[in-house]
């Protein structure tokens, strides 16, 4: 037997030997949700906006439930601008370098759909939270409380600031985006929620994700309607907004501001008399549980058919259809804010 054939002899048995060793070949993920070759699973989180101090606190969350967890890399990073485009080719990016789970709060989602769609094709898991997609394009959303109870919290909020059901007078609706599908399925619940009231909605601003255009957007309501006793900011970016307007204007405590925004942010505004009530949730929780839900599907924990997870800290949180329920609104008022730090 020559040399030659001798060593082809012994690199086809290596070969041979190689191709049975690994009964995980076809699986590349073992039981605890990293990869086989031991690497983290890279979990991204997408924010509509970057830089806020909404965003800022979901990722805090996200970052304590990556370190519990420990075998998550969490990725974090979004548009400075709230450019639903940029968030689409963020997307794009990260399947291409083929990460395990993409996590988006689509500012857009008829924008992001594609993206969203196509790196589902490509096996990278993907899900919504703080706002829905296309139901096509994702797999779950993180829902942080029903629109429902939302805008009647919103509502009920503006009802008691303003001193009660017999007070009449116009209000105003200071948005997001026109394409926020989050603040327009609040909006849809506001609507007949407020035709139950005294209160006239007299009209629908949007200024987007821009802190200047919300404060210009709520000054100019201020000069146009005499009668107005409320304006409703129901972004974190307009909320303040709004409050800076009112007391530019010397109005604190004539025209209430209430809406959605974290606790930190409105404080000042609460302390001022300017803001009575602060409408939101835990965004702290609401990072927490997406990181959680994310390492669940991609570790092969989750599946449509389960109707609870087991996410740490929080506990057991439900799951209708494909929403995993974080729970209900919280609404801080000068009685309670202090105890709030996020």
């Amino acid at each position: 037997m020559t040399r030659g054939f001798q060593f082809v002899c012994l690199l086809l048995s290596l070969v041979i030997a190689g191709c049975g060793s690994n009964p995980g070949a076809d699986s590349p993920r073992g039981q605890d949700g990293a990869n086989a070759t031991g690497k983290k699973l890279r979990i991204c989180l997408l924010p509509k906006i970057k830089g806020i101090s909404y965003f800022s606190s979901c990722y805090e969350g996200a970052q304590e439930a990556a370190n519990e967890l420990g075998n998550i890399e969490l990725i974090y990073d979004g548009p400075t601008d709230g450019d639903p485009r940029k968030q689409a080719e963020m997307i794009e990016a990260w399947t291409i370098d083929g990460v395990d789970v993409i996590c988006v709060a689509p500012n857009a989602p008829d924008v992001v759909a594609a993206a969203m769609s196509e790196a589902r094709q490509r096996g990278v898991h993907v899900i919504t939270w703080d706002a829905d997609g296309t139901p096509d394009s994702r797999e779950f959303f993180v829902n942080q409380a029903t629109p429902q109870s939302i805008g009647q919290g919103l509502v009920d909020a503006m009802v008691h600031d303003v001193g009660g059901p017999d007070v009449a007078g116009d209000v105003v609706i200071v948005s997001s985006d026109v394409t926020s599908a989050n603040q327009n399925a609040w909006i849809e619940v506001m609507k007949p929620a407020l035709s139950q009231t005294k209160l006239n909605l007299q009209t629908l601003k949007y200024p987007g994700e821009n802190a200047a255009r919300a404060l210009a957007d709520a000054q100019d309501v201020i000069k146009k309607y005499d009668n107005l006793k409320g304006i409703f900011g129901i972004s974190s970016v307009s909320f303040p907004g709004a409050a800076e307007a009112v007391e530019q204007a010397g109005k604190s405590g004539q025209i209430m501001v209430t809406g959605l925004a974290t606790p930190n942010d409105m404080k000042q505004f609460v302390k001022s008399g300017t803001v009575r009530s602060v409408v939101l949730w835990n965004t702290v929780d609401l990072g927490y549980l997406t990181v959680f839900v994310a390492e669940a599907l991609a570790s092969g924990k989750l599946d449509v058919d389960q109707t609870e997870i087991m996410a740490g800290r929080l506990g057991i949180k439900p799951i209708r259809g494909t929403d995993v329920l974080l729970g209900d609104i919280l609404v801080f008022t000068p009685e309670n804010i202090d105890q709030y730090n996020f």
